[in-house]
């Protein structure tokens, strides 16, 4: 299986076309040669070098990552800084790096559908402005068993996740936004979710929010990676290449310990 790097940009503008992408984004090709052959491609949320290694050593000519590499501009891919290191190791091992982020979040489907898919809400629906979906859940549950569920559906991370509110609370109807999505609260609580799942909740976002919405705070790598066997599914059906999925956590977060104090 081999197909030409541009075959495969062309198929991924396909899937997730870059013009839903936010004006502040980088999503397309980092590095590489759209001339060069492709055969063997490992999607992974980060560009870090731990990632870049796992793609050289599965023998890859392609690296697609959900996050960008920059998103600030740069004068300079030096090898003395961790971005820099990333663009060297990749150029000079022949691996391109393509990026598809708030693109593949707006897609249908995308980073939330398979988000909703992995938690098992019915029927979801995107939230306003195509960011999130909701959905209703298989049946009615508390909040706290809600909770653990999803800490066991999710891939895991060090520190799991946590949630607000009254345990007891009832949930029929479950929001998520894959990544950070403390700007929906209010969204989600209009359209009848009595929880909401996403990651990096600020502290007086999370206490101010919408009173009654139960809020689940997960790692922010947890709620994105499920899009990657989606996505490399997909890739693998429309151009003639193999579709890896990397399973290393890169959250940054390697450590949890609770406090003994009460």
């Amino acid at each position: 299986m081999t197909a030409l790097l541009a075959d495969v940009m062309t198929a991924l503008d396909g899937l997730y076309p870059p013009s839903l992408a936010a004006e502040w984004d980088a999503v397309g090709l980092v590095c590489g040669d759209p001339a060069s052959d492709v055969s063997r491609v490992l999607l992974a949320v980060d560009p870090v070098e731990v990632v870049v290694q796992e793609a050289l050593d599965r023998d890859c000519q392609l690296l697609l990552t959900h996050h960008p590499l920059y998103l600030r501009p740069t004068t300079s891919v030096a090898a003395d800084t961790p971005k820099g290191r990333v663009v060297h190791r990749l150029v000079t091992a022949g691996c391109a790096l393509f990026v598809a982020h708030t693109n593949a979040d707006l897609a249908r489907p995308g980073v939330n559908d398979a988000l909703a898919a992995l938690v098992g809400l019915r029927d979801p629906q995107p939230l306003p402005g195509g960011l999130g979906q909701v959905g209703d859940l298989p049946t009615p549950t508390t909040a706290a068993d809600l909770t653990a569920h999803l800490a066991a559906v999710l891939p895991a991370t060090a520190w799991g996740i946590r949630s607000s509110g009254d345990p007891q609370t009832v949930v029929r109807r479950l929001a998520v936004c894959g990544g950070a999505g403390d700007d929906l609260l209010a969204e989600a609580t209009a359209a009848g979710a009595q929880a909401f799942l996403t990651a990096d909740l600020r502290h007086h976002r999370a206490s101010e929010g919408p009173a009654g919405l139960v809020l689940i705070d997960a790692a922010h790598w947890a709620t994105e990676w499920p899009w990657l066997p989606d996505a490399a599914a997909r890739l693998a059906s429309v151009v003639d290449v193999e579709a890896l999925v990397s399973t290393i956590c890169t959250d940054p977060w390697t450590t949890a310990q609770r406090s003994p104090r009460p």
